[in-house]
C-alpha cells in the first residue's frame, strides 16, 4: 500500500524546512511519497525548498500565485499515486509521528476514511473562541447529518484516494475541510476517529485561519447536505 502525504505551503519560509524533516524522519509502515505544493509564497519559502536536499520521493510543485489551501491539496490529489491520501500541514501544529496511529484500520479494511482527532488543552489551543467555533462547527454538522463526529476541521483526514477523488471537491480555501467531510458524510461514511496530538501556534506565529472561515464552513456544509 502507498501513501501520498500532501504539504500544501504559503509563505512557510521559517517554519517549512523543520517541517519537512520532521515528516521525512517519520518511519512509516506503508510505501510513502511527498507531494509538496507551493501556494505562490512571496516570502522565499519556494527558493528556499528548491536549495534542499531532498530524496526522490518529494515532489515540489509550485502555483504562479496563491489559491487557497483547498487548490493547493486539490493540486496534490491530481498528482497523487498513492492509495490512501493526507494532508500535512507545514505549520509544526500536528505531529507526524501520528500519521501511522491512522493507517491500522486503512490497512486492515475496516475502513475507508480515519480523521486524526485533537485534543484541546489549555496549554495547546490558543485562543477560548476557536475552541468553541470548532465545537460549533462540529454540533452543527452532528444535527445536520445526524452523526457525532468530534473534529472536522482537523487537517489528518487520512482517506483513500479513488474515495477522495470521487467526490469532486472545488473550495479553494480552508473551507476544503468542510466539504470534505460534508461530502463524505454525504455518502454515507462515517470517519473512524484516532487521537491525536495537537500545539496550535498563534496569531504572531503565522496562524492564517481566521472566524471568517468557520461561517464559510457552516455555509458549505449546509449547502453540501440540502444541495442536489
Amino acid at each position: 500500500m502507498r501513501l501520498t502525504i500532501a504539504v500544501p505551503v504559503y509563505n512557510e519560509r521559517e517554519r517549512v524546512a523543520p517541517a519537512l524533516k520532521a515528516l521525512l524522519s517519520t518511519s512509516l509502515p506503508v510505501d510513502v511519497e511527498i507531494i509538496v505544493v507551493d501556494d505562490g509564497s512571496k516570502d522565499g519559502t519556494y527558493e528556499l525548498l528548491t536549495q534542499m536536499d531532498i530524496p526522490s520521493h518529494v515532489r515540489l510543485i509550485r502555483h504562479d500565485r496563491n489559491r487557497g489551501k483547498g487548490a493547493a491539496l486539490r493540486t496534490a490529489l491530481e498528482n497523487a499515486t498513492g492509495d490512501l491520501f493526507v494532508p500535512f500541514d507545514a505549520d509544526l501544529e500536528y505531529d507526524p509521528a501520528d500519521l501511522a496511529r491512522l493507517l491500522p484500520p486503512l490497512v486492515d479494511g475496516d475502513t475507508d476514511v480515519v480523521y486524526g482527532t485533537r485534543a484541546f488543552s489549555s496549554h495547546t489551543s490558543y485562543s477560548f473562541w476557536f475552541v468553541m467555533g470548532n465545537k460549533l462547527l462540529n454540533l452543527w454538522t452532528n444535527v445536520l447529518f445526524d452523526c457525532y463526529i468530534s473534529d472536522l476541521e482537523t487537517c489528518y483526514k487520512m482517506v483513500r484516494t479513488p474515495l477522495l477523488r470521487s467526490l469532486g471537491l472545488t473550495a479553494s480555501g480552508f473551507d476544503i475541510e468542510a466539504e470534505v467531510t460534508a461530502k463524505l458524510l454525504r455518502t454515507g461514511r462515517r470517519p473512524y476517529e484516532i487521537p491525536i496530538s495537537y500545539a496550535a501556534r498563534t496569531r504572531e506565529q503565522g496562524k492564517k485561519i481566521s472566524w471568517r472561515d468557520g461561517l464559510i464552513a457552516v455555509r458549505v456544509i449546509t449547502k453540501t447536505r440540502f444541495g442536489r
